[in-house]
């Protein structure tokens, strides 16, 4: 086949499994193009740039060419246009903001349409069932290729009717969850009738995690912590374990990878607990410098509030670095006490009740967890083999 991607914004620092998935499809035979709605913002790691420039930002075409396609769109089917517009008007709301935004999800099909066809596109898959899957949607109502659409969540499952996840699922030749916890959100809210196509294709690591082995896991009490600084990655609960930590009186440091909205207010609550000979605020570290972090840690540590399954959970236990992970969403899936430290969402005290046992457990323990969690993601989250299984998926799915 010949397969179009679609992402809101991609390339992306916290996109790497797409990547990697795309990566797979090639290795499988099948070629691939890429399109984004929006171009990348600044990147840092090497293969994203690289990437970057593989691929198509929509709506870097200038809005003169969206509107042309538009009207060439209405021109070539007045009955697909009026039927695309109507989903439009009922999914734009009563809000102005809300119904320009619409519009434009319709003009960005329209162009995207002419462009997979001009292309020789057989499928489009899209990563997110937020706009992407909208533009897919609309421009399959256009003429265009059968799509389908991977849900991370949490932020679909956050607001699934505005979003009209049971739509979106209605008129895909697939619906793909990353986890049994997010295929049965999908079952949720589409109608019984459609859960046939709704399956489970896990993200995943590639070589360069599942390659060589790491080395052993730091005797030193050092944390690893890899998060954009949002509300939903619960940093605060982790900035509170630390001090917590430190008033227990052990010794430790704390490494934050990531940056955004809430930076400074972590820092604000790290000077206030007199924490900065403990815990650092690194900014944003590409691939390697993520890899870097995780190898020279004791364990790796992600208090999430809202989660579809982080990669870097995978990147890190392929590492061999046990986790600390709150009991939400798919995390379960993957971690467990055979690998890790699986504590309640929004608790301080467990959070640092599992660092301090990592911190006293035996440098063989902690390496027999580190195993064990490499073998998990080895056997479930392979990158390739995941690739090769979401093709047979597609492939096997009825037409639609």
């Amino acid at each position: 086949m010949k397969i179009a991607y679609l992402c809101n914004r991609y390339p992306a620092v916290s996109h790497s499994f797409v990547r990697r998935e795309i990566a797979g499809v090639e290795a499988a035979g099948h070629e691939v193009v890429r399109f984004t709605v929006r171009a990348p913002a600044t990147l840092v790691d090497g293969a994203d740039r690289a990437e970057a420039t593989k691929t198509t930002a929509i709506l870097g075409q200038g809005m003169a060419a969206l509107v042309l396609a538009g009207f060439a769109a209405a021109v070539r089917s007045p009955g697909a246009f009026l039927s695309s517009a109507m989903l439009v008007l009922r999914s734009g709301g009563a809000r102005p903001k809300e119904m320009v935004r619409a519009v434009a999800y319709l003009l960005e099909a329209a162009w995207l349409r002419r462009r997979l066809e001009r292309d020789g596109v057989d499928h489009l898959h899209v990563h997110f069932g937020t706009n992407p899957a909208m533009v897919a949607r609309l421009a399959r109502r256009l003429g265009g290729p059968p799509y389908s659409f991977t849900v991370h969540g949490p932020d679909e499952f956050d607001r699934p009717e505005a979003l009209d996840l049971k739509g979106k699922v209605a008129e895909a030749r697939l619906a793909v969850a990353i986890s049994d916890f997010g295929r049965s959100q999908l079952m949720r809210w589409a109608a019984p009738r459609d859960w046939d196509r709704v399956k489970v294709v896990r993200c995943g690591v590639d070589a360069a995690f599942l390659g060589d082995r790491p080395p052993p896991a730091s005797s030193a009490p050092r944390f690893a912590a890899v998060a954009r600084l949002n509300g939903q990655k619960g940093l605060p609960v982790l900035i509170e374990a630390a001090r917590l930590l430190k008033s227990r009186g052990r010794d430790f440091r704390l490494e934050i990878a990531g940056d955004g909205e809430l930076r400074a207010d972590l820092e604000r609550q790290i000077a206030d607990g007199g924490l900065s000979a403990h815990v650092q605020l690194l900014g944003s570290l590409d691939g390697a410098g993520v890899r870097v972090l995780l190898e020279r840690s004791r364990a790796f540590v992600l208090p999430s509030f809202a989660e579809g399954l982080p990669v870097v959970i995978m990147e890190a236990l392929a590492l061999e670095r046990p986790v600390i992970a709150t009991a939400i969403a798919g995390t379960p899936e993957l971690v467990d006490e055979s690998c890790g430290w699986i504590v309640p969402a929004g608790s301080a005290v467990a959070v640092a009740d599992a660092m301090e046992a990592a911190i006293d457990a035996t440098d063989e323990t902690i390496a027999a967890m580190g195993a064990a969690g490499r073998k998990r993601v080895a056997g479930a989250h392979d990158a390739g083999r995941n690739a090769r299984t979401l093709i047979d998926a597609i492939a096997s799915a009825p037409a639609c």
